[in-house]
């Protein structure tokens, strides 16, 4: 009898999932420079993996390598934020109205907690920004998924390699940001909203975070000029 269970991941592949996870929860900034060694010892793996999972990621234009092999997060310019901006919402407006037809219960009772937990987490005595952001997209991403649409979650996963490490700007700026934040109030819309399987206003949810975000990010002047 044949079996349908998928083969493990190769250590490339593990060590892709790993680093693309710094940037999509932000858990690095524009323009950090990250050595091969060092993402190796913290990733507990040999610099081979490492160095095939970075080159894959430079591709996609998450990475920057230069000639002498150091490896950087790309600084993004204004305009270059401002269009993936207008894609995220475009994109991921279209999976969270999506996800609001497909939703199970079960789908819902995982979305839930994370919405909670960041509520909880923003208006706490010390509210922690990395922390924030791991959960923004960890939320969004559960969204994505209960839409049942892979080829859509995973164009939106490369956009948010590109995004996560911006995020830093938003939710790590200021502890007053953090603490005002309106993000809240879209994710418990949207939560809503899936529970009502009302597509339009969990378009309307997604799009309102992301543009919040990217406004507060780019009256900040803080991102390169064009």
């Amino acid at each position: 009898m044949s079996s349908t269970a998928k083969p493990a991941p190769t250590m490339g592949e593990t060590a892709y999932g790993q680093i693309a996870g710094l940037l999509t929860s932000g858990r690095v900034a524009p323009g950090e420079r990250l050595s091969l060694r060092d993402l190796a010892e913290r990733l507990g793996t040999s610099t081979m993996p490492i160095r095939a999972a970075v080159g894959r990621l430079a591709e996609y234009g998450a990475l920057e390598v230069s000639p002498n092999r150091a490896v950087r997060v790309p600084v993004m310019s204004a305009g270059r934020f401002s269009e993936l901006a207008d894609l995220r919402q475009q994109m991921e407006g279209l999976a969270a109205e999506r996800a609001a037809l497909a939703a199970t219960a079960e789908d819902i009772d995982a979305i839930e907690p994370i919405a909670t937990a960041f509520a909880e987490m923003v208006v706490g005595p010390d509210p922690d920004g990395g922390r924030a952001v791991a959960l923004n997209r960890d939320l969004h991403f559960a969204i994505y998924a209960a839409a049942r649409m892979p080829l859509l979650q995973s164009m939106i996963e490369r956009l948010w390699l590109l995004a996560g490490p911006v995020l830093n700007l938003d939710m790590r700026a200021d502890p007053r940001r953090l603490a005002n934040t309106p993000a809240p109030r879209f994710h418990a819309s949207a939560l809503a909203a899936l529970r009502r399987r009302d597509g339009a206003s969990a378009r309307a949810a997604i799009s309102g975070d992301i543009a919040d975000a990217a406004s507060f990010i780019l009256a900040r002047g803080v991102l390169k000029e064009d």
